[in-house]
Order: C-alpha cells, then sequence, then structure tokens
C-alpha cells in the first residue's frame, strides 16, 4: 500500500478527526440555539437567548465523553480501541437525539428559559427562534458517530506502544522504567545485581 493510502488509517489522524468533531459537538453548546421573544407586558427583558448547554444539556456531557473517549485511544490496545469505538458510537449517537429533539420542538428547549423569564413554561405570545447551532450540533454528532467507525475500522492495524507492551518491557533484560524495576524485584531479581 502508498503512503497515501496509509495516511488515513495513521493512529494521529483518526485521533485528531474524532476530537475534531468531539470539540464542534462541544462548542455548539457555547452558543445560542434559541432566540426567545416573550411578550412585553409580561417581563422587562422580552428577548431571551438560550445557549446549547441549557436547551440540550445532555449534548454537552455527550461531546464531552466523546473528546475523553477519542484521547484515550491514542493509547489503548486493540480490545480497548474497540470499547472506545462503542462509546464514540453512543456518544454521536446521543448528540443527535438531543439535537434532533430541539429541533423538532425549539419551544420544549426553551421552556427552562421561559419559566426562569416569567414564571410559568409556557403562554400565549411567545415566539421561539431557532438558530443553526443545533443543525452543527447534530451534523458534528454525526462526524463522531463516523469517527467511531473510522476508529473500528483504521485501529486494527494500529501496533501496541513499546511502551504498554509487557513483551517489549523485558525483550533486552533491562527494565524500561521505575514500574518494570519494581516487578523485577516483586519476583525476586535483584535489580543491583548482573
Amino acid at each position: 500500500m502508498s503512503t497515501a493510502a496509509k495516511a488515513w488509517q495513521r493512529k494521529g489522524t483518526v485521533v485528531l478527526g474524532a476530537v475534531a468533531a468531539a470539540v464542534l459537538a462541544f462548542a455548539t453548546t457555547t452558543r445560542t440555539w434559541l432566540d426567545v421573544t416573550l411578550p412585553e407586558a409580561a417581563v422587562q427583558t422580552p428577548q431571551v437567548a438560550v445557549p446549547g448547554s441549557d436547551a440540550a444539556t445532555s449534548v454537552t456531557a455527550f461531546a464531552l465523553v466523546a473528546l475523553a473517549a477519542a484521547l484515550a485511544a491514542s493509547i489503548a490496545g486493540r480490545i480497548a480501541r474497540a470499547v472506545i469505538a462503542v462509546v464514540l458510537l453512543l456518544a454521536g449517537a446521543g448528540v443527535i437525539v438531543a439535537s434532533w429533539v430541539i429541533i423538532r420542538d425549539p419551544a420544549q428547549g426553551a421552556a427552562g428559559a421561559i419559566g426562569e423569564a416569567t414564571g410559568v413554561s409556557g403562554g400565549a405570545g411567545i415566539e421561539v427562534h431557532m438558530t443553526v447551532m443545533p443543525w452543527l450540533a447534530l451534523a458534528a454528532g454525526v462526524l463522531i458517530l463516523l469517527s467511531a467507525v473510522w476508529l473500528a475500522v483504521a485501529g486494527r492495524g494500529w501496533k501496541a506502544s513499546r511502551r504498554y507492551s509487557t513483551a517489549a518491557a523485558h525483550t533486552d533484560g533491562e527494565p524500561i522504567d521505575d514500574i518494570d524495576s519494581w516487578d523485577r524485584l516483586s519476583r525476586g531479581e535483584d535489580p543491583t545485581g548482573r
């Protein structure tokens, strides 16, 4: 296989792609998802901006789970990568579903902000306008989901890191780090003697 053909399989490329998708999902939650216009007679401030972290709190949580999983993939072994791919898949699906709930019914996402502003969760004359952010979050969820598949496919060819491989730790007889020295001492070997 050519180097260009293998570039999409590189660990750094896959991890960076998954991290970027998770950061995009998280970033959308810091922006305004819903603009609410309340009846001027009911409140002092008739305009309320609802950020994604309030409209769909679970998107924030799923994005953070995806970010942690993507970073863990960089040091994980073969079995752990399979588990991480499943976690990414579920996190992506969670972002998609939570975003779709707001896209389908923006008033539901604005109910908490409306309740804080007016004292009641609904009422006549309330207008809720959705920004592009829920759609962007949904797209980020799809990217997280795709990164899970990408990790599962590309991760099969990754070699285990020498540092975390027990076979590699003892190939030359010398301990790699203090933990290996401690393990040798635990087995009854004298680390100072030859």
